[in-house]
């Protein structure tokens, strides 16, 4: 009697999703719109620096009760829902800690530099990052060696979006091509959301000292 042998299944390898793509390209929009409004912080603090930092104070730590409170099973309204959408991959189970590191990276800032280099050190957190995090999901191209996937279109993206704008506020090309280099290597820097105080620290250190 001849017994049956069932065929070996073959296991499938998981499909691209279009879903899924835009499902983490809307995620990276809403992180870094986040970045962006950080650009208006020096504005706020040209009328008053005490009032735009108790707004960086009060909103870290809001966001820290509605973070801790989320993942204690008791979402916030609105806040929480963000911060889901806007999670990379590997924080869905986690505490999600670059609204915090931005906050403190904007208030250190302000408190460690003067002007300009506090707004130059502000403006490169929210435009050379955000838009290297973008440029590096949209264009893709070739890795940087020892940055855990760091693009290069990003980094050169963050290189010539802070020299424009350093340029645009100093007016001065050379110091702006030091700062802009400073912030696309700080970016490049494979740091996490530690990056929201590394690139802010070390773009606002370097003005401070070019511009006097």
């Amino acid at each position: 009697m001849s017994q049956h042998i069932p065929a070996t299944r073959q296991v499938e390898k998981p499909r691209f999703s279009p879903s899924v793509a835009i499902e983490r390209f809307r995620g990276e929009i809403v992180r870094k719109s986040l970045h962006f409004l950080i650009a208006l912080v020096p504005f706020l603090a040209a009328f008053s620096l005490t009032g735009t930092l108790f707004l960086l104070g009060f909103g870290t730590l809001f966001y820290t009760f509605a973070e801790t409170s989320r993942r204690r099973g008791r979402p916030v309204l609105v806040v929480s829902d963000l911060t889901l959408i806007a999670s990379r991959e590997g924080e869905k189970g986690r505490f999600v800690l670059g609204p915090i590191t931005l906050g403190l990276g904007a208030m250190l800032s302000l408190i460690l530099y003067p002007e300009p280099a506090a707004s130059l050190a502000i403006f490169a957190l929210a435009f050379g990052d955000g838009i290297a995090s973008l440029a590096g999901k949209v264009l893709r191209g070739p890795t940087i060696p020892f940055t855990r996937g760091k693009t290069l279109s990003g980094t050169l993206a963050c290189f010539l979006v802070v020299f424009l704008v350093t340029l645009r506020v100093t007016a001065r090309p050379v110091e702006s091509l030091a700062i802009a280099g400073a912030a696309a290597f700080l970016e490049a820097i494979p740091a996490g959301n530690f990056d929201n105080l590394i690139v802010p620290f070390g773009v606002g250190l370097l003005a401070e000292r070019l511009l006097g």
